[in-house]
């Protein structure tokens, strides 16, 4: 299928460059059933969950994964760091006007340096001097849509309130709506919540660049299922409860685990799931998401969980009523 499949005219001024106050955002309500599309601020989210169920959310936490520095020639560079190999090495995303060689060495604040040590496909691996100094070097890593340097109010507005496990490059998006309170009151109504991890790489703003999707390969992402998470939705698909995810990042876990086990087990794991049209899902019943890029793997999960043309037309009425899009954004359920 051709990538243009998934394209959609979108004005840069509807890409939000700050958060809202949480939860003041607003929703748009996509019924599956009845194709209808409905309206409403994010703090009705609510109204559209029954007692019965169970709210699955990524815990992980966006560690300062961004470091800005300067090449051996003096030329701007930098860094996204992806996964840590061991305490001194990374593999990571490099960004410089000229492309630095195996054995150069990169200058960053706080007399830290890293060497260069090879590439391999996009992805570099680096050495850095002073394992220590490397997240203080750091800062929030940001998506290239938000067209400004980071500001301390990213700081915690660029993280889920419920956040614990580091190790993303981005935020699970769909969970910052949420503030403490609100998730009180869903559990006060008899939702059930319960906490995954998964670990979001630059896939999330990474673009595809082959002309056919099915040419397009996912970067790799880790995850963790604890016994406690995997007993609950084991338990509440028994009962055969509702399981909504909030975001698309909770929604891989579960599906990739269906696929590969048939069931939620606990335990460490990675996945390269690509969910697109035809995927038969197992586990998800409903899916909180913001908007996301055109042509984006994002979108075609979407797509493939609300149908193409349910959610082509949600997306043409957010863009006709003005809907602030990407992670600083407003939210979609679908339902």
């Amino acid at each position: 299928m051709d990538i243009e499949h998934y394209n959609y005219p979108l004005l840069k001024e509807l890409i939000a460059q700050y958060p809202l106050e949480r939860g003041k955002e607003r929703l748009l309500v996509v019924d599956r059933k009845t194709g209808g599309i409905h309206h409403r601020q994010f703090d009705t989210f609510e109204n559209y969950l029954n007692e019965s169920d169970v709210l699955v959310l990524n815990d992980t936490r966006v560690f300062p994964a961004r470091l800005l520095g300067n090449k051996d020639s003096g030329g701007r560079v930098e860094l996204l760091l992806v996964k840590k190999i061991n305490d001194g090495r990374w593999r990571c995303l490099l960004r410089a006007s000229k492309t630095p060689k195996p054995g150069s060495t990169l200058f960053f604040r706080d007399d830290l340096t890293a060497r260069v040590e090879c590439r391999t496909e996009d992805m570099y691996e680096v050495t850095f001097s002073d394992p220590s100094k490397i997240l203080h070097a750091g800062q929030v890593p940001l998506p290239p849509y938000i067209d400004r340097p980071p500001v301390e109010i990213d700081e915690t507005m660029y993280q889920t309130v419920y956040a614990r496990t580091e190790g993303s490059v981005a935020a699970p998006t769909a969970g910052l709506h949420f503030t403490p309170e609100y998730l009180d009151r869903l559990r006060g109504k008899g939702v059930e919540t319960v906490f995954v991890t998964l670990h979001v790489g630059p896939g999330t703003f990474i673009p595809v660049r082959a002309a056919s999707i099915e040419d397009h390969k996912m970067h790799e992402e880790d995850f963790m299922v604890s016994e406690e998470a995997a007993s609950m939705i084991e338990e509440a698909r028994s009962m055969s409860r509702r399981i909504v995810a909030v975001g698309t990042t909770s929604a891989r876990v579960l599906e990739h685990l269906m696929a590969v086990c048939g069931r939620i087990v606990p335990g460490p794991g990675s996945t390269s799931l690509f969910i697109r049209e035809g995927f038969r899902f197992k586990v998800v019943d409903s899916l909180l998401t913001n908007f996301h890029l055109p042509c984006s793997t994002l979108l075609m999960l979407v797509s493939a969980f609300g149908g193409y043309d349910r959610i082509m037309n949600a997306y043409k009425a957010a863009l006709a009523e003005r809907y602030r899009f990407f992670s600083y954004g407003d939210a979609m359920f679908i339902i």
